[in-house]
């Protein structure tokens, strides 16, 4: 099959993407009250891809779908006019062309995306749900949809991890579920100290593998640190057990080892993944690099899910 090709569009492509839009939204079951996409001409199509730009697919030469950015909201990326021509469905072009346009965001140093979705359009609704999309706002007949991009980050020494958890302490509230996960010796109690020491709660911060959890009340009034190590834990279900339940809308909570575990205790979490770099499985920490260069960088991994962390400026706040 002949690959699709997505192109980062101009107005010199106002044509071609003025007559998807007719051509996708005109497809679509009447709507109280109709889009107003079959408005566009080819000279407000062409101004607003002089203003932010957008995408076309084509597939040989054939347009294929197309969408317009929106760089209205600072920090965020928006998609408007999301059309995929109706002959030309289930090929995968609406989602290569999601996939482009968060490459867009991370390239223009975008935090997250937004859309409207009209909530008519339940098939709509569950492709944007299913790429990670969550529903942030309602208005009328319109719903709002948001992502928080993830993003990668190299840490060279513990100070650096601790002004990396320090960071992102900036972001943090009550009700937050960190999720760590990294092999032995990693850093992964080395984030948390870090945090613990930006939040000013009572330490001091130490791996609480026998006592399975702990908590650093704040000297500074602000939410208590809940410290978690899952590690002896066999399942979610021993999880619950520890009743977290119980604190995590007053306290900060982190869990470490609870990749798979941890998730459900919100329906928002970070999930931050520890790695060595160069490490192979079973090496010891401190031990040389598959290289024989002894690095101790780490790579640390930052992935918000659910609604919370929506418009957060995540890679704004952590990237340099």
């Amino acid at each position: 099959m002949t690959a699709l090709n997505v192109i980062e569009a101009g107005p010199e492509h106002a044509a071609a993407i003025v007559d998807i839009i007719h051509r996708s939204f005109g497809a679509r079951p009447a709507l109280d009250p109709p889009s107003t996409a079959l408005d566009e001409t080819e000279q407000s199509i062409a101004t607003a891809l002089s203003d932010a730009g957008g995408l076309l697919v084509e597939r040989r030469g054939v347009p294929m779908g197309a969408l317009l950015f929106d760089e209205s909201r600072p920090g965020l990326l928006g998609l408007r006019r999301v059309s995929v021509d109706p002959d030309l469905q289930a090929r995968g072009v609406a989602s290569a062309m999601v996939g482009v346009a968060e490459d867009t965001a991370e390239e223009r140093g975008k935090d997250g995306l937004w859309l409207h979705v009209r909530q008519e359009l339940p098939e709509t609704v569950r492709f944007w749900t299913r790429r990670a999309y969550h529903q942030i706002g309602h208005e009328g007949t319109m719903l709002e949809f948001g992502k928080t991009l993830w993003l990668s980050r190299e840490v060279h020494t513990p100070d650096a991890m601790h002004a990396l958890a320090a960071r992102l302490s900036t972001l943090l509230r009550a009700g937050d579920l960190l999720v760590l996960s990294g092999d032995l010796g990693a850093g992964k109690t080395t984030f948390t100290q870090g945090l613990g020491e930006a939040l000013g709660v009572r330490g001091p911060v130490t791996s609480p593998t026998f006592v399975i959890a702990r908590t650093h009340p704040s000297l500074v009034a602000g939410p208590p640190l809940v410290h978690v190590d899952a590690y002896r834990l066999g399942d979610s279900a021993e999880i619950d057990d520890i009743d977290l339940d119980a604190t995590h809308d007053e306290s900060i909570t982190v869990v470490e080892w609870g990749a798979g575990m941890a998730e459900h205790l919100s329906d928002s979490w970070v999930d931050i993944r520890i790695e060595v770099r160069g490490a192979r499985p079973g090496d010891p920490v401190g031990t040389a690099s598959a290289g024989g260069g002894g690095d101790e960088t780490r790579v640390v991994t930052l992935r918000a899910n659910g609604p919370r962390w929506v418009g957060v400026p995540l890679r704004s706040t952590l990237l340099p």
